[in-house]
């Protein structure tokens, strides 16, 4: 894994090796095995790399063709690049590494731009073709690694992470206020804007081309729509050529020169591509977990202790403190932008915890995005059922909703009822978003003193296509290209590559997430029942009582945290005289949204989290003179 930066400078002037090289020092973490910046007249590449496969001299970032007519600069790993070479020997070409990179440089010398559509893997590059005069970006299909850009008349700045960019001479930093109700709404700004006026993100499965003084961007990739309901559909079709692909997927992703290891939660997903690896492995294979103390409503360690004893793994195990929220500016700092999902904490800790002895882990992401596994796929569908109950009973049940206390424990009850209720008085896909968002519209006009005539939601409902497939079906395309790539992707990017680790995410194979959108969407969610068809290739490795359990994601307890021992900390920032001073929101109404958490009236843990961000993401990017990191402190 790796980070790059680089600079274009669109008036033909050259590019300057000091300002590469302050940017290429920002992405250090990402890369700390070798880094270097190379001038190429008018285009400026530098990398830093993390030496994962081939960790010879000769695979140092860029890369450079036998000739120096190619230059790459490269983030991630290509999974198929040893099976392409043969053809491409046969073609005159040769290889002095075993580096991906290499191989990429060969199939564009074959392919052009397009080279792109042979490669299995996750990957950002940019790629300077000297004699052509012709820079190319691009981004792997579902958006597993990141790449922005700044533009204006005289050059275009692009690089793995917002903070590298920022280094470049007259980039501005200015919040764009126009992004606010989203992220309220939403805990993140969602592609390809950013929080930041005039820098955008590179969509996933797109390709930019700068050539004669024209930029062209286009995509090469989209999630293939989801197959829909088909009451003819037979789960046992499906469940050995899915068991097949995702084998497949897992034994490509042990391609390393390094020690790799597992993320493992004890959930279905980590299992599942924990028991495969096993099946691959000459050793036991090393897991890593994490786990919360004082709350055990969270704490999936049990669960992870028995599957790891089960497969006969090299486990280890974290526990989280509440003073882990020391870590938040060393996080917003990593994020670059303010980011709501408080999961953040514990996916860096058990990545630091990991790369204490791995440099690379595989991990479970993509098989609820993949297989409908969260509640609110089920949820979106009951809407219409419960609007079909008559108007007293609805309105008794919200009236009794709004009444309950919300308790900090995972799933409280009070809070998902609320949230049910009020999602279900809009259509099922409006209520399907409204089932995962942070701040309520009423929420955002107390904060921001009125409403802000934006719609937090019309860019997601456009996210959901209206051609007459059922829900389920058109939800699982919805959630492919927003909350995937926007959130749970920048998440395990940032905080992995923050500790240095690379990870690597099966599910997330292109091919299989073809073949999953294939099958029918009633043998993904049936009834209540989610991600059935997975349920079935997990039959036979793994026990019946981990594939059924219920789902239970990667939370943190921030709302018993925020409510005892961390209530003066979020006081002390969010009610700042300089953080009031900002003009975001009405004047007392942050006070009262942190009243009412701890009196335990409304549960605002992830609300809190989310201005918590946004306030030290102000301090730390636009506040300050140059933006620099904080230091970690645990």
């Amino acid at each position: 894994m790796c980070g790059l930066c680089g600079v274009l400078s669109l008036d033909g002037a050259p590019a300057a090796l000091p300002a590469l090289e302050a940017m290429n020092a920002c992405l250090e973490h990402r890369g700390p095995d070798q880094g270097r910046a190379l001038v190429l007249g008018m285009c400026g590449l530098a990398s830093r790399r993390l030496a994962v496969l081939d960790l010879s001299p000769a695979a140092a970032l860029p890369m450079q063709s036998a000739d120096g007519a190619i230059t790459v600069a490269y983030n991630g790993e290509i999974y198929n690049h040893l099976a392409l070479r043969p053809a491409l020997e046969q073609r005159g070409h040769l290889f002095r590494t075993t580096s991906d990179v290499e191989t990429l440089i060969a199939l564009y010398r074959e392919h052009g731009p397009r080279c792109v559509e042979h490669l299995r893997g996750m990957f950002a590059f940019a790629l300077w073709d000297a004699p052509r005069g012709r820079l190319v970006l691009a981004r792997d299909r579902l958006g597993k690694k990141p790449l922005y850009l700044y533009r204006d008349a005289r050059r275009l700045v692009f690089a793995s992470e917002i903070k590298a960019i920022l280094r470049y001479p007259d980039v501005p930093r200015r919040f764009d206020r126009a992004q606010l109700p989203l992220l309220l709404a939403y805990g993140y700004v969602p592609a390809p804007q950013t929080a930041f006026e005039g820098i955008e993100m590179l969509l996933p499965g797109t390709l930019l081309v700068v050539e004669d003084g024209a930029i062209r961007q286009e995509t090469y990739w989209s999630p293939p729509p989801a197959a829909p309901a088909d009451p003819d559909a037979r789960l046992e079709d499906y469940v050995e050529p899915l068991r097949a692909a995702l084998d497949e997927a897992v034994r490509l992703r042990l391609l390393s020169d390094v020690p790799l290891g597992a993320f493992l939660s004890g959930g279905l997903d980590s299992s599942l591509i924990v028991a495969l690896m096993a099946r691959h492995a000459t050793e036991p294979v090393k897991t890593f977990a994490i786990g919360f103390s004082g709350e055990a409503s969270y704490d999936e360690t049990p669960y992870a202790r028995r599957v790891a004893t089960l497969l006969g793994t090299d486990h280890h195990e974290f526990v989280v403190e509440p003073d882990a929220i020391e870590l938040l500016p060393f996080l917003v700092w990593h994020h670059d932008q303010p980011f709501g999902d408080s999961s953040a904490i514990p996916t860096y800790l058990v990545s630091k915890h990991t790369r204490e002895h791995v440099t690379v882990a595989l991990s479970g992401d993509g098989g609820d995005e993949l297989f409908a596994g969260y509640e609110r796929f089920y949820a979106a569908n009951l809407v219409a059922r419960y609007r079909r109950l008559p108007d007293a009973l609805r309105g008794a049940v919200a009236w009794a909703a709004d009444r309950l206390p919300e308790a900090t424990s995972y799933r409280g009850p009070a809070q998902r009822v609320r949230r049910f209720v009020s999602g279900a008085a809009r259509s099922p896909e409006a209520a399907y978003f409204s089932f995962v968002r942070l701040f309520d519209d009423a929420q955002i006009a107390a904060l921001l003193g009125g409403a802000s005539g934006a719609d937090p939601d019309a860019h997601f409902l456009m996210c959901v296509p209206q051609d007459g497939r059922d829900l389920t079906a058109r939800l699982l395309d919805a959630n492919l290209t927003t909350y995937l790539p926007d959130d749970l992707l920048i998440k395990a990017d940032r905080s992995s590559m923050a500790a240095s680790l690379e990870t690597r995410a099966p599910f997330l194979d292109h091919v299989l997430v073809e073949m999953a959108a294939a099958i029918p969407s009633n043998l993904k969610l049936r009834g209540a029942t989610t991600k059935a068809v997975l349920k079935e290739v997990a039959r036979g490795i793994l026990p019946d009582a981990i594939i059924d359990r219920p789902k239970h994601g990667f939370g943190v307890p921030v709302g018993r945290w925020f409510r005892t021992e961390l209530a003066p900390y979020a006081r002390e920032i969010l009610l700042d005289p300089a953080a009031q001073a900002r003009g975001l929101f009405r004047p007392g109404a942050v006070e009262s949204l942190l009243d009412e958490h701890e009196r335990g009236r409304r549960n605002h843990g992830q609300r809190i989290w989310l201005l918590l961000t946004l306030e030290w993401w102000h301090r730390l990017f636009i506040d300050a003179e140059t933006p620099a990191a904080p230091g970690e402190p645990l």
